[in-house]
Order: structure tokens, then sequence, then C-alpha cells
């Protein structure tokens, strides 16, 4: 392999993780926005957010749940919940580089597609409780919302220069 492609190819591997580092720094403010929306919900909706809903329904399908505090069902939510937002935000790569629109709005779209594959796809799917259908539209709203803001933060991230790790 010349210089010049192992070049290349450690830029790619370098942008890959820019955008996954994105996605892990916007899965903050998203988990924020969740957890001071979840009180403004009607008393009957302030019942656990959706990456607890589903941390602990894989955990019992998996019989941890028989094995797991709270606190450790917590710390695999967190652990689970900014993994996932970490590795969609790699994903993000394909969408930003195609789409002509100012990053926060291409992030933004970006955010409300992983909300439709994840919760009118993928969690009906695997017949997890959290989907949409399952949710009251409030629940909905606030999570639908939550991935605006987590693909606003994202999109606006991965727009920036970061700093290159090559030697020229």
């Amino acid at each position: 392999m010349s210089t010049e492609q192992t070049r290349e190819a450690t830029t790619q591997r370098s942008r890959w993780w820019e955008e996954a580092c994105a996605g892990f720094v916007a899965t903050i403010p998203m988990t924020f926005f969740m957890l001071s929306t979840q009180r403004m919900l009607p008393r009957g909706q302030r019942y656990d957010l959706p990456p607890e809903m589903i941390t602990r329904e894989l955990a019992r399908r998996t019989h941890l749940r028989l094995r797991l505090t709270k606190k450790q069902l917590l710390a695999a939510t967190l652990f689970s919940h900014f993994g996932y937002g970490t590795a969609i935000g790699a994903l993000y790569r394909p969408l930003k580089r195609r789409t002509p629109l100012p990053a926060p709005i291409k992030g933004t779209l970006f955010g409300l597609l992983i909300w439709l594959v994840s919760y009118l796809g993928l969690l009906p799917l695997l017949k997890i409780p959290a989907s949409a259908q399952q949710e009251p539209g409030r629940r909905n709203l606030m999570m639908i919302l939550a991935h605006v803001v987590w693909g606003s933060t994202l999109g606006t991230l991965a727009a920036l220069p970061w700093p290159s790790h090559t030697r020229k």
C-alpha cells in the first residue's frame, strides 16, 4: 500500500471516529432534554424513559434482570444509551456528505430518521414495549424532540473542523 493510500485510509478512519464522538457528545443534551421534559408530562406518563425500558426488557430476555440491582440497571441503561448514540452517530457520514443543507438541519433530519427507524421499526420488530405504537402521544413527542436535539447537536459537531491526527 502506498503512503498516499495509507494516509487516505487513516483519514477515513479518523473521520468515522469524529462522527462517532459527535454522536456520543450529542447524547448528553438529548439525555438532559429527556430527563427535564419527562417532568412536564402528565403524572401517569412520567414512568421510565425508553432507554431504561429497552435495557430492562433486553436484560429480562437474557435473564440478567434477575441479577441486576436498580443501580446496575441504570448504569447499563446509560452505557447502552450512549453506546447507541455513538454507534448511530458513526453512520451519519453518508448523509453529511451527500445532503447540501446546513449542518444542524442535516443532523435534525438524521435524528428524525433514527427515531422513525428505531421507534416505528426496530422496537416493534423486537416487540419491545417502548415502541411508538405503545406510547402516548406526548411521550412520543418528547422522544421525537429528543432526537431533534440529538440530531441537530450531532450535525453541528460533525461539521466542526477536527484536529488532524495524520502527519504529512
